[in-house]
């Protein structure tokens, strides 16, 4: 474990915001949030090294890049690369390609493709280049890109400056740097528990994402909140308003109702895991954690309210390299 200063702006002192343990495979691990008092930014302190984050990432992580419903979101990943303005082949970089789906997509819609992916846990791929490495630390020199992707991955690295200032390194000018990252102004990400501690490491704001574009020489010129891509399905909000009204205070993760998964586990009444779990089994947890049931019809309208106001759990930026002049 290690003790960081703020990525953004350098600044020591911080505000504690939650703590949660890793609730998918070190559930008696446990790990501080906090915020940043100079520029907002929200992360995880102390963290693990980059060294120890590997036992984090297990192949049963990597295992859920085949379920099928990810291939629905391609399309939407899509729509927010450059469309016009490209002279020849596109070429696009997608850091974090896990097991390199996105890119075959974009692969045989014409564009040149390659991937980063660090994990030795995420599967071989040999139908296009892959770096095997940080993107910070990539062997790429130059603009060559007109698109570098990052689904889900800048809440999960160490230096998130780094991958900026390396994304504005290798676009050509017009180019685009698309990302998908946690919003830490929106209920979900800030009060609900709804962030992968300790794989997100970092939390984002508008405000935070346009200094990091601003400082690696890009141009934030969009932030869309959609859940096409990945959602945050803001569950527990009727705890967090049962905790603010009769507790009058924040919520905390010791008080949360044991979770579905887990209670089956504890049980020995099914595997988890499992696509299919027993109607039977699902009565019992509903009929012993009533109001989880309720949770998750307030979750379901919350959203919708969410996505309405912009305070949703997801935001999509595309910041753009200046065209030279």
């Amino acid at each position: 474990m290690e003790k960081v200063v703020c990525n953004l702006c350098g600044g020591d002192r911080s505000r504690f915001v939650y703590r949660q343990p890793d609730a998918l495979f070190f559930p008696d691990r446990w790990f501080d949030v906090v915020e940043c008092l100079q520029c907002g930014l929200g992360f995880v302190n102390p963290r693990p090294t980059i060294s120890e984050m590997a036992e984090y990432y297990p192949a049963a992580f990597f295992s859920s890049f085949n379920d099928p419903a990810h291939a629905q979101r391609y399309a939407a990943e899509a729509r927010f690369l450059p469309a016009a303005g490209v002279t020849g082949v596109p070429r696009l970089l997608d850091v974090g390609c896990a097991n390199g789906d996105f890119p075959r997509f974009m692969k045989a819609r014409g564009w040149d493709v390659e991937g980063v992916e660090l994990s030795p846990n995420a599967a071989a791929i040999a139908d296009f280049p892959v770096y095997r490495s940080e993107f910070s630390a990539a062997p790429i020199d130059g603009p060559r890109y007109d698109a570098v992707t990052a689904w889900g991955v800048l809440e999960h690295v160490h230096d998130p400056m780094a991958y900026f200032r390396k994304a504005a390194q290798v676009l050509r000018p017009g180019g685009r740097f698309v990302f998908l990252v946690p919003n830490f102004d929106s209920l979900s990400s800030r009060a609900l528990f709804r962030e992968d501690v300790p794989r997100h490491l970092y939390f984002f704001t508008a405000e935070t994402l346009r200094r990091y574009s601003e400082t690696a020489g890009l141009r934030l010129r969009e932030l869309a909140q959609s859940r096409e891509v990945y959602e945050m399905i803001p569950s527990n909000v009727t705890y967090h308003l049962f905790s603010c009204w009769l507790r009058g205070r924040a919520l905390r993760w010791e008080d949360l109702p044991e979770a579905r998964n887990a209670y089956l586990r504890r049980l020995g009444l099914a595997d988890a895991s499992a696509k299919a779990v027993s109607p039977l089994h699902n009565l019992r947890y509903a009929l012993t954690h009533p109001l989880a049931a309720v949770d998750r019809v307030v979750s379901k309208l919350f959203e919708r309210w969410q996505l309405a106001r912009g305070t949703y759990g997801m935001m999509i930026g595309v910041a753009e390299r200046p065209a030279a002049r």
